[in-house]
């Protein structure tokens, strides 16, 4: 019988906190990742690997873990998007390959709210059920969209492989930068002008929790969005940090952005401005009744405890 949890992406930010949070329990714990750990865990094993390497199914072969939480992915949009593809979309391939040459029992991922793309007529708030539909011009959230078709797939054709699939909001905790985060350290806050731009937000210490449950046997297997209570807009953001805000025209940000990649000043193109003007706002009612999960804090107070980590900082 398999045994144990092997962690993709375990020295990112989440991977490192997840993995502190399920050391010292009965099962055998191991931390995959291209990188070693910055700080490693007592009692838990490190593999070197790659999971868009041939070789990673022979590792998962060796380990045959009980669960496998695939944390490795591309963080940041805007890179390389054959790189991103190959990481995102091929890794996957091969992480879900491995679990069933392994006979994993369940298979935890973490998607992303961008799989339901940026578009003017997303519900809000978006609910599991709903079509996902990644914008195929912005590769971050195209390439969430085709990960998700094929986990979907791989339900339909494998269903001993359990699956819970998370589809986060923006995560905040102390530490976190990212190109979100750079839009509350620029000394205006810029918005867009007739967008509301509400974000749905979530706690790295949330994100983890709901992980650690998901390791468990008794925890219901499927798909959830992955978002604390309630909404922030820009400008509520801007006030609570105590910065101007401004608004923008979208067409004069498509034409800034659009500019300043073809003068290779930034990897960002027009099509990006889309993310800020039709941000998915994540219903969380599956979340907490049919997973059982209830995020201790809400977005509002998700933002205040990462800016005020920010600030002591």
């Amino acid at each position: 019988m398999n045994t144990g949890i092997l962690v993709t992406g375990a020295s990112g930010f989440i991977g490192q906190g997840l993995v502190r949070q399920l050391a010292g329990r009965d099962e055998a714990l191991t931390g995959l990742d291209i990188r070693p750990p910055a700080q490693p865990t007592p009692g838990v094993g490190h593999e070197p690997g790659n999971i868009c390497d041939g070789s990673f199914i022979d590792l998962v072969m060796r380990h045959r873990p009980r669960v496998v939480v695939h944390l490795a992915s591309v963080v940041a949009a805007g890179g390389d998007p054959e790189r991103d593809y190959a990481i995102d979309v091929v890794g996957t391939g091969n992480v879900v390959r491995a679990c069933l040459a392994a006979g994993v029992s369940r298979l935890v991922v973490t998607s992303s709210g961008a799989a339901y793309g940026y578009h003017a007529d997303n519900p809000q708030p978006l609910t599991e059920t709903d079509p996902l539909r990644g914008n195929d011009d912005f590769p971050y959230s195209r390439h969430k969209r085709l990960v998700e078709n094929l986990l979907a797939e791989a339900r339909e054709t494998h269903p001993a492989l359990e699956q819970v699939v998370f589809r986060p909001c923006t995560v905040l905790g102390p530490g976190v930068r990212n190109q979100i985060t750079a839009i509350f350290e620029r000394p205006v806050v810029i918005g867009l002008a007739g967008s509301a731009t509400p974000f749905s937000l979530i706690s790295e210490a949330d994100v983890i929790a709901a992980l650690v449950r998901a390791t468990e046997a008794a925890s219901p297997a499927g798909v959830y969005n992955l978002a604390g209570d309630g909404t922030l807009s820009l400008a509520e953001i801007a006030r609570r940090i105590g910065k101007p805000y401004l608004p923008l025209p979208p067409a004069l940000l498509r034409g800034v952005l659009g500019l300043a990649n073809q003068l290779t000043l930034t990897r960002l193109g027009p099509a990006q401005v889309n993310f800020l003007q039709y941000r998915p706002v994540l219903a969380n009612d599956r979340l907490k009744g049919v997973f059982g999960y209830v995020p201790a804090l809400s977005a509002a107070e998700a933002f205040d405890r990462y800016w005020q980590a920010r600030a002591a900082a």
